[in-house]
């Protein structure tokens, strides 16, 4: 298992209220931010839950490369609002909200490629009927 994932960011600020505004519907918050002052260097950021941040953004020379960067979702619904909260902040479309049966029957997800070129993705593996 991964215990955390950071990468620097094109325009920190932006990107800081992009993720915060997008990660939301899942549950996933801003947990702590590091100032320059505080890191010997750049601005950081750190969204979690349950006390743990373990995805990570701060200011430094973004890759090149495009990363995928899936995040669970608890439900269907917040597939769908994180889709709409990440597209309303300037995300691409890389694939709307919907199942994904070539993966497995409830695989229910959404893709959007953030400001800093990853394709970020929220998937909820559960049945609609259990949800509640």
């Amino acid at each position: 298992m991964i215990d955390h994932i950071g990468f620097a960011v094109k325009d920190y600020r932006h990107s800081l209220e992009f993720y915060k505004r997008a990660l939301m519907p899942l549950g996933i918050t801003l947990m702590m931010e590091i100032t320059p002052e505080q890191s010997g260097g750049g601005s950081h950021a750190g969204f979690g839950k349950a006390g743990k941040a373990y995805f990570w953004i701060g200011t430094g020379e973004p890759t090149e490369r495009g990363m995928h960067i899936a995040f669970n979702a608890p439900s269907r619904a917040s597939v769908r609002e994180f889709y709409k909260h990440a597209m309303a902040g300037g995300a691409k479309d890389n694939g709307p909200p919907g199942l994904r049966p070539h993966y497995h029957d409830d695989y229910y997800a959404a893709f959007v490629i953030c400001p800093n070129g990853h394709n970020l993705e929220a998937v909820c593996h559960q049945p609609e009927k259990d949800l509640g």
